[in-house]
């Protein structure tokens, strides 16, 4: 295999971590992490499996007490007995130490544990929740991974299965620890590479026979509707369908259709000029056939006769077959302008060679392919198991139109990460079935804005369209906002991009950060969306009355503010969340810091903006580090640190650490502050020296506007000090949701008079209750009323 093939990887282990008698293995990877093998022939595994490429890592402090009849191996994690014979329930286990009940935390060989959920290959026609395959954490504090079966790499980073017979377990036990099991599993399995900067904005996709002109078109309307688009996704009408039978399907094709697309380099061209990248739709499975532009090449390639005609299989497992799959079918395409490719492999996981999955080989080859000549590798495929986090990104298939499909989602997503796969992608609104539904259509779009990639999708019907114009003129502009939104954060994303790549995924479920509350395990629309915000995601419709969507959630202990909204609430409870359809919660401590690109109609390249936009939410001290780069992959890398002091009131912009040629010379910066504290008269210097700013206020928020500060300047913007959100204008949020309600006049009326009167909050709250509201309306009143205490 060529050099570019082949991972980086150190799979021998260290022999200080080594515990081993004739049959059996012991590995110490990490103190909470054991490698666990049985041999009978006593030969054992030591070339990187798919799953685990690195187990050369520091030795942790363990001991071993030989009891004679059994080992004990004990770290500050776990205590493994085992009776050194072959596994077997009774005789292999593993208590996990620490604060984890003695009765649940005992992993046995043999046995499932009691996980917390990992991910799925796939959703193909998924109409709601579907089982998912394990992760690596669970609330028993133990979780398994049988690497037993997994494909090993040679030296020259070619694929060999397993010798039979043989185990290979690794067992994680980090009790409630889940964040330090992915430290793990990315230590052993490697990182998730940080991804293009443009792959975190939107993605236009659509399975659809366009022309070229009708494509152009398309993306020219977007740009004079200020919706802004970053990834040109060309699904597989790119390519000849319509096929002589004799040929087979015309499902795999690697020929331009130049009936739609007469000059195939023109149209990427102008893509690329217009900021876009470009990925192509391909099924790899049915091989080459002879009407290929590229068969005779590809014939030669693999020393046969072109004139013969004959079919050249798809074959994963044959080194020359593969070399020529990209050196003949892809880079001349790529040549042409293809940027990344979209592998929508069709024909399941087996292939000639026992236990060699196709997909996984996709995966595997195409990342390192398109990662070559120092570029950030991206391929775009299906999940093909354990240690597939290190190819995104994930596509997870054609899922159902409907709101069952779009519950699942935030669920799926945040426990992916259980198996360390952060980055999925979802055919946002749906592919196929269901019924055009402006509200379906645009919650998807909101949870999409808040996923790890936006991708819009649709399947091969001319009415399931997913351009906002096509929606009522209420959902299209939520929809172009939401949008604007997603290229507007990508300075944010790529932070956390870079975070990603060092061990923590974008999207986490709240038993993360908050393991020992139980509530944080019984929110499934509810993540963590970076370290700065929390997203509760509406998946089902509105109440025909209140005209409201509702999401249950639980708040976790202090001051949280709905950046969105500027509505603010006190924690340490569940609540029911409601919102119009222009919006969705997205919530910020106290302390949090979310920059932005501080245009409001950003465009479709996402450079290193010129001006940015930071949220800052008051209340308590706050950092963040905005990291920044030069699209490389090893390429130059800033670090700027913006950090808010609670008792002066300052935000404190520092010069950038690292390279800065890849940042603008000067740049504006906008400081808001969502539920702004009144009466206060910001100031702002530059090196210590008063400047000139803007202020703005608008009902609920505050903005500072400081121009042209020199980027190895330290800005400073002052509110005051002890600056405290602002306490919520509950007369005015209650009218608004009182007079959208479809309820009598009479009624609206009372409600507003009881809930704002001149008494305590728990008489008022009492009344309301005494009003035997119907439920949903009571629901979304309270939550204004009850947001707050007095």
């Amino acid at each position: 295999m060529k050099p570019a093939y082949r991972l980086d990887s150190r799979p021998v282990a260290r022999p200080e971590a080594v515990v081993r008698g004739e049959r059996y293995r012991i590995t110490v990877l990490t103190e909470g992490l054991v490698r666990l093998e049985y041999a009978q022939d006593g030969q054992f595994e030591d070339r990187a499996s798919t799953f685990a490429i690195n187990r050369e890592l520091p030795v942790p402090q363990y001991s071993v007490h030989d009891r004679g009849d059994h080992l004990e191996v004990v770290t500050a994690r776990f205590r493994l007995t085992y009776d050194k014979g072959p596994f077997t329930t009774s005789g292999l286990s593993l208590a996990v130490r620490g604060g984890i009940s003695s009765y649940h935390s005992v992993w046995r060989y043999g046995t499932e544990p009691d996980d917390l959920g990992g991910t799925a290959r796939t959703l193909d026609e998924a109409d709601g929740a579907i089982p998912l395959e394990p992760g690596v954490v669970s609330r028993n504090g133990y979780a398994a991974i049988d690497d037993s079966g997994s494909l090993v790499f040679d030296d020259e980073g070619w694929v060999a299965p397993r010798t039979d017979g043989r185990q290979d377990l690794y067992v994680f036990a980090f009790g409630h620890d889940y964040a330090e099991a992915i430290t793990a599993l990315y230590a052993v399995a490697g990182p998730t590479p940080v991804l293009p900067r443009w792959a975190l904005g939107n993605w236009w996709s659509r399975y659809y026979a366009y022309t070229a002109e009708e494509y152009r078109a398309l993306l020219t309307r977007f740009r004079v509707e200020g919706i802004p688009f970053s990834v040109s996704v060309i699904d597989m009408d790119w390519h000849v369908v319509d096929v002589d039978p004799e040929h087979g399907s015309g499902w795999t094709g690697y020929t331009w259709n130049r009936d739609l697309f007469p000059d195939p380099e023109s149209l990427l061209d102008w893509l690329h000029e217009h900021g876009l990248r470009v990925t192509l739709n391909v099924h790899p499975a049915d091989g080459v056939r002879s009407y290929e532009e590229a068969y005779p090449a590809m014939a030669h390639a693999l020393g046969r006769d072109p004139a013969a005609g004959d079919p050249i299989a798809f074959d994963v497992t044959d080194r020359e077959f593969l070399t020529a799959y990209f050196d003949v079918l892809h880079r001349g395409l790529e040549a042409q302008g293809v940027d990344f490719w979209w592998l929508d492999w069709q024909s399941g996981p087996h292939s000639r060679v026992a236990g060699i999955d196709p997909l996984w080989m996709l995966n595997h080859f195409h990342y390192l392919d398109n990662a070559r000549d120092g570029r950030r590798g991206l391929t775009f495929s299906r999940y093909a198991g354990p240690g597939s986090h290190r190819y995104p990104i994930g596509f997870s298939g054609d899922t159902v139109i409907s709101w069952a499909s779009l519950a699942f989602q935030p669920h799926f997503t945040a426990t992916a990460s259980n198996i360390g796969y952060g980055w999925w992608s979802h055919d946002i609104g749906g592919h196929f079935f269901g019924t055009k539904d402006d509200e379906l259509a645009t919650r998807w779009l909101q949870l999409g804005t808040f996923s790890p990639v936006l991708r819009l999708h649709s399947g091969s019907n001319e009415f399931t369209t997913k351009e906002p114009w096509s929606f009522a003129p209420e959902a299209a502009a939520v929809m172009t906002r939401f949008l604007r939104l997603r290229h507007r954060l990508i300075p944010y994303l790529h932070t956390m991009n870079h975070r990603a790549a060092a061990g923590t995924p974008l999207v986490l479920p709240l038993y993360y950060r908050w393991p020992e509350v139980e509530q944080a395990y019984h929110v499934p629309n509810e993540y963590l969306f970076g370290d700065q915000l929390l997203v509760a995601a509406i998946t089902e419709p509105a109440d025909a009355r209140t005209r409201l969507g509702r999401v249950d959630a639980w708040l976790p202990e202090g001051t949280w503010v709905d950046v969105l909204t500027d509505q603010v609430y006190d924690g340490d409870r569940e609540i029911h969340l409601h919102r119009d359809l222009s919006t969705i919660p997205v919530l910020a401590a106290a302390g949090a810091i979310v920059p932005l690109d501080g245009q409001e109609v950003p465009g479709n390249e996402p450079v290193n903006p010129p001006h940015l936009q930071v949220l800052v939410v008051v209340g308590a001290d706050g950092a963040f580090t905005l990291v920044e780069d030069d699209g490389a992959r090893d390429g130059a890398r800033s670090r700027t640190g913006l950090t808010f002091s609670q008792g002066s009131g300052t935000l404190t912009v520092t010069a950038p650490e690292g390279a800065v040629d890849h940042l603008p010379a000067t740049r504006t910066w906008t400081v808001t502050f969502p539920a702004a504290p009144q009466s206060v008269e910001p100031t702002a210097a530059v090196d210590g020296s008063p400047v000139a700013l803007e202020v703005q206020w608008e009902p609920t928020r505050l903005s500072v506007r400081v121009d042209d500060v020199p980027i190895d300047s330290v800005l400073e913007v002052t509110l005051g000090a002890d600056p405290q959100p602002a306490r919520n204008d509950v007369r005015a949020r209650l009218f608004d949701l009182l007079d959208r309600a479809r309820v009598e006049y009479a009624l609206k009326s009372r409600v507003l008079e009881v809930a704002t009167r001149d008494r305590p909050l728990a008489l008022r709250a009492a009344e309301i209750m005494a009003l035997e509201l119907e439920p949903a309306l009571a629901s979304a009143v309270a939550e204004v009323l009850l947001a707050q205490a007095d």
